[in-house]
């Protein structure tokens, strides 16, 4: 059994990730400050959860105080003063800039003792510490997409990050029974740098018409993958995506190999993200 002396997560973000991280934390029996700048989203993340949590619930995966714990646990606010606490889970956007603010900004509020968790999924953490008042104190806390049934979790450790949070991240994703894994910050740290060719080869493929995208995720879910490249890239979305392959790509030195796909780009131009807008490589109802 994990040990762990913190007791309150506040989440930012109120995005896909930033929801279903909320709902693990408060499924582990954690209080949950639920942060974004939107009310909109906050209202959008309560009903996610909730119905997420039915889905649970249904199966029998939750009994009904711990449906009813989960949801009681959970606080929803669009107050930056709100966020005070031990340990922060950062899931906003995927720019280093916007990270970069957002930390220095919580450090004001909460001291040098503030813990910050970024789930960036390939974005440096020794660049977002560089930048930071307390780079000792940032983490990598990399959840995968859907939150609350992909086991992984990646824990970065940047060169300045203080070991000690490396063993309360490792007991938190224990908490929230995930597999933890630690790796050193790298490009694209373990699943992300791995996982470039499954999407960037299969989308040369389509664009030499080698293969249909049908086609593609047949074969490749034939052969042992749960979701083919083009229906998991609609999941996570293409923007999201395609942002990852070019951060790996600069970050390596640009390799021809690791080149950002141009029909995503193209698809990403055309405002077709995927699942959240109803259109990407596939049609959504």
């Amino acid at each position: 059994m994990a040990n762990n002396s913190i007791k309150q997560i506040i989440v930012c973000g109120a995005g896909t990730m930033g929801s279903g991280i909320a709902q693990l934390a408060a499924t582990a029996g954690f209080k949950v400050i639920h942060f974004d700048l939107s009310k909109q989203m906050l209202e959008k993340s309560a009903k996610s959860i909730e119905q997420s949590l039915q889905k649970f619930l249904a199966k029998g995966k939750l009994s009904i105080e711990e449906f009813n714990n989960a949801i009681a646990n959970i606080t929803y606010t669009d107050r930056i003063d709100d966020c005070r606490g031990e340990l922060i889970i950062e899931a906003i956007i995927e720019k280093k800039e916007a990270k970069i603010g957002l930390f220095n900004q919580l450090f004001n509020l909460n001291g040098s003792n503030l813990i910050i968790a970024t789930n960036t999924s390939s974005i440096s953490i020794d660049a977002i510490a560089s930048s930071i008042a307390f780079p000792a104190q940032l983490v990598g806390l990399h959840f995968f997409n859907p939150a609350p049934l992909m086991r992984l979790v990646e824990i970065i450790k940047g060169e300045a990050t203080n070991p000690a949070i490396i063993k309360q991240m490792v007991d938190i994703a224990l908490m929230m029974q995930k597999t933890p894994v630690i790796c050193k910050d790298s490009p694209g740290f373990i699943v992300n740098r791995v996982a470039r060719p499954y999407y960037l080869e299969t989308m040369y493929m389509v664009q030499k018409g080698i293969i249909t995208v049908e086609q593609a995720d047949a074969v490749l879910e034939a052969a042992g993958f749960k979701m083919g490249p083009f229906k998991l890239m609609d999941l996570i979305g293409l923007d999201i995506n395609y942002s990852v392959s070019s951060i790996v790509w600069e970050d390596l030195g640009k390799p021809e190999r690791l080149k950002p796909s141009e029909i995503q780009k193209a698809k990403i131009d055309q405002g077709a993200l995927g699942i959240k807008t109803k259109k990407g490589f596939y049609q959504y109802n």
